[in-house]
């Protein structure tokens, strides 16, 4: 049974201002806060972190059944308190609770509870879109997005097997599942700060949801290539290249943003992955054009919406907007068209996101294979969050 104290459920309503109203992302807010308070233990650190998701997540449903004001996260909290953890309000006197009746929740629940947009909790032209690209599948795909995240953790085989690495967390009572589709990935049995072990800081694993750990296999790599990484961010799957490549070969990840290059940087250090893979920040079209016709394999992981990951990001609906969508659609083209030349005839390139809208991913590839003969589509691959991890789209190219 959970219980309140006044100091956490402050700190959880700071960290909800932060986000609503000082438009922060979630992630960073509640790392500044748990940062500025090192001396909160496991429990709290967790009850500050799963409430502010939680209320995040069902914000506009908590909302409706409260009464609340859109910034009143005193009155979410309390809605947060009945509704979502079915307890009861504290019996002392907090003032911020007042008003809040739980007896009229259900009534308020029965009378929406056919208004999918307000019942899964997502804003009216979010909804529309999911329907209009997606149809009947939305339905499925919208309560999956609902479900909170697994950890996954990728096994970094240059340092340790699956077996032995599964072995050292379980002596230290950290329970793991494996799964037959994704060789790499260990599944916690329960959520934790996995962070702070030393296996993680020796470099043995990253945390890399499973079916992000999908698209580095998809690109085919062998020891010895010659491989670009062209929007590789802090570097989650040209980590995930290195391994397969057995530290063999050249890995090139660029990225315009050079912050994310230097975390990949550190994290390529930790792995023992850092003697093969150089760094370069995109300054203009000259990056793109000296690489030209160089790489045996090419990953474009592009920018997109983040559809697919609201599981882990559920702040992202609420920021998120069709403009914005619009944009990164003319960015995803741009991208296919401008790097697509850093591929050797005979290369293959995988072209993936984060996204599960279809005007995202294959609408996409189809544009670029009409305008570009000299690409074949090899294969393709959905993974929907239905299926229980995050929403991935990737496809395998071929340069004739």
């Amino acid at each position: 049974m959970v219980k309140l104290y006044r100091n956490l459920c402050e700190a959880t309503v700071q960290t909800l201002n932060s986000i609503f109203t000082e438009n922060r992302y979630a992630d960073k807010a509640i790392e500044k806060l748990l940062r500025k308070n090192p001396k909160w233990g496991a429990r709290d650190r967790r009850f500050i972190a799963e409430t502010t998701y939680d209320i995040v997540r069902w914000y506009r449903l908590l909302i409706y059944l409260s009464d609340a004001e859109e910034n009143d996260f005193w009155k979410l909290l309390g809605a947060w308190c009945i509704w979502i953890k079915k307890m009861d309000l504290p019996s002392w006197d907090w003032d911020e609770f007042r008003g809040l009746n739980p007896r009229k929740f259900q009534e308020q629940y029965d009378s929406i509870k056919s208004v999918r947009k307000i019942r899964e909790s997502i804003p009216d032209w979010l909804d529309e879109l999911g329907e209009k690209e997606l149809g009947k599948r939305w339905d499925s795909e919208l309560q999956a997005l609902n479900e909170e995240a697994m950890v996954v953790l990728r096994v970094n085989t240059l340092k340790v097997s699956i077996e032995e690495l599964r072995e050292q967390l379980e002596e230290e009572d950290i329970l793991t599942e494996v799964s037959r589709e994704y060789p790499d990935a260990l599944l916690l049995e329960q959520r934790q700060n996995i962070f702070t072990r030393q296996q993680f800081k020796d470099g043995l694993f990253e945390v890399q949801d499973a079916g992000s750990q999908l698209i580095a296999p998809f690109l085919n790599v062998e020891p010895g290539h010659r491989v670009i990484d062209a929007c590789a961010g802090g570097g989650g799957k040209t980590l995930h290249l290195a391994a397969l490549m057995q530290n063999k070969g050249r890995i090139i990840a660029l990225d315009t943003e050079e912050w994310k290059l230097e975390e990949l940087k550190k994290r390529a250090r930790r792995a023992g992955a850092s003697n093969n893979i150089e760094t370069r920040v995109i300054e203009s079209s000259k990056t793109i054009k000296r690489l030209e016709n160089s790489a045996d394999r090419l990953l474009l992981d592009v920018p997109c919406s983040g559809l697919g990951v609201l599981k882990r990001n559920p702040d992202a609906k609420w920021k998120l907007s069709n403009e914005f969508i619009e944009n990164v659609k003319t960015i995803q083209q741009k991208i296919l068209n401008e790097y697509s030349g850093m591929l050797k005839p005979g290369g293959l390139m995988v072209y993936s996101t984060c996204s599960i809208l279809p005007s995202e991913n294959e609408k996409q590839v189809e544009k670029f294979l009409s305008e570009k003969r000299d690409f074949q589509l090899v294969k393709e691959k959905m993974i929907y969050p239905s299926k229980g991890f995050d929403g991935f789209y990737m496809a395998l190219m071929k340069k004739q």
